[in-house]
């Protein structure tokens, strides 16, 4: 690894693991978008159905699907979604949305679980959710914004050079 000037983060100069880290970002920007996709544009879609079945964490989840506070919690999906998704894609603020990813993908893993199973038998204690929390996590710490995104670029510009707290935001 060769580390760049101007207080850039270290990425690797291997293509392969670029083209790895690229790959794992979109795939996990499709992964929301599509979910978001089926949200925005569905007038029926509620999340409701889903939170009032949970098992294991039944008292937890339930009160999101009360009839005052689902349209808060809809909203809050459907644009989640769609904001992790769009931020993964473009690579602009992944240090920021890929967190709020890994917070829902255990949100669901938990949700699902009728333990010690995930969703069915055949998920003992583990599920797709938590390979996803994995890849987002290696997506935050391999710096995805800066492979072929817009933290990158945005990490040169004056503003983030002379404030932390923005830069920050796109290292």
């Amino acid at each position: 690894m060769e580390a760049s000037s101007n207080k850039e983060r270290v990425v690797t100069d291997s293509k392969f693991e670029k083209g790895l880290i690229l790959f794992f970002r979109i795939t996990m920007a499709w992964v929301f978008l599509y979910a978001a996709s089926h949200q925005l544009f569905d007038p029926k879609f509620s999340a409701a159905g889903f939170l009032a079945h949970t098992k294991t964490f039944h008292d937890v989840f339930a009160p999101f699907a009360a009839p005052a506070i689902v349209p808060v919690t809809n909203f809050l999906v459907e644009w989640g979604h769609f904001l992790i998704g769009a931020s993964l894609l473009t690579g602009c603020l992944v240090r920021l949305s890929a967190p709020f990813g890994i917070l829902l993908m255990i949100t669901y893993w938990f949700a699902h679980m009728d333990f010690p199973y995930v969703d069915n038998k055949l998920n003992f204690l583990f599920d797709y959710h938590l390979v996803y929390a994995g890849v987002l996590t290696y997506v935050i710490a391999k710096h995805a914004g800066h492979v072929f995104g817009l933290d990158g670029v945005i990490a040169k510009f004056k503003l983030a050079q002379e404030h932390p707290s923005v830069a920050a935001l796109v290292a």
